[in-house]
């Protein structure tokens, strides 16, 4: 009887092709391998767990989604202010050293763009998320009061006056003008000063109140040094607007200045 032949190269390669898994992972089944041994092989490895910053803007979102604003704190609003700014950066160091500069949300979101400059790693797409967060708020705030009777929403309109001026480092005069019924129909800075003084003419209140037709207002401004106590200018200019208005039968509601968390109003001290 002739010896068994020996299966050739190609017939050992055509029986190793007739083992290979039917779903085309090009694993050869050997008779006694572990078929999950060769599935696990065939998984793709598990992605890195992200760096820490990212994990913690997670967190601060979920936060923020799960239990509102309210439940985070001044630096952790901020850092989710300059997350979109700042996409790339650990953004909690830049937070920490805004409120050791300014002290508060409110303080580091109004303050001028000269001095966040100084902030290490803020530069100018941070600042400019601030001072869009603070455009925000303050039109927010106006929405509130605009086209609706002042006198009856005293509250607001003097939120909206502290959110805008109170942290101005010069001083500003606003001129409210209002309707017959009260309402504010226009808010505007009609001077602009030094830290202590702001020149402001009576004529051009009273050309302004005729060209919107205004038929009441109210003046308003700021006093840097936080103190809101009127200086004697203050009260002289008030009584030569309150004069000149009432040439044209334009009634002066009030005269409000603003300090760090006082309003001093001219009607309630006995003053206009």
């Amino acid at each position: 009887m002739a010896p068994a032949r020996k299966p050739g190269l190609e017939e050992r390669m055509s029986a190793a092709v007739s083992l290979r898994r039917p779903d085309g992972l090009g694993l050869p089944l050997f008779h006694g391998g572990r078929p999950e041994t060769a599935a696990k092989a065939a998984e793709p490895p598990a992605p890195p767990p992200p760096p820490g910053h990212l994990g913690h803007r997670a967190r601060m979102r979920e936060k923020l989604l799960a239990a509102g604003a309210e439940a985070l704190l001044d630096h952790e609003l901020l850092e989710m202010v300059l997350f979109l700014a700042l996409p790339r950066r650990d953004t909690k160091p830049i937070a920490r050293a805004l409120l050791a500069r300014f002290g508060s949300f409110a303080n580091a979101i109004a303050a001028p763009p000269s001095e966040l400059r100084a902030i290490a790693g803020l530069g100018e797409a941070g600042i400019a998320a601030l001072k869009t967060v603070q455009a925000a708020a303050l039109r927010l705030a106006r929405a509130e009061v605009l086209d609706r009777p002042v006198l009856n929403n005293w509250d607001r309109l003097t939120d909206y006056l502290t959110a805008a001026m109170a942290r101005e480092q010069i001083e500003q005069v606003r001129v409210l003008f209002l309707d017959s019924k009260n309402r504010l129909i226009a808010d505007e800075v009609q001077a602009r000063g030094t830290v202590n003084h702001t020149p402001v003419y009576p004529r051009e209140v009273v050309k302004r109140c005729l060209e919107l037709q205004a038929t009441a207002l109210i003046l308003v401004h700021n006093h840097p040094s936080g103190d809101p106590t009127p200086s004697r200018a203050d009260v002289e200019m008030t009584r030569e607007i309150k004069a000149a208005a009432g040439v044209l039968g334009v009634v002066v509601h009030d005269h409000l200045i603003l300090g760090r968390g006082r309003i001093f109003s001219f009607r309630r001290e006995g003053l206009l």
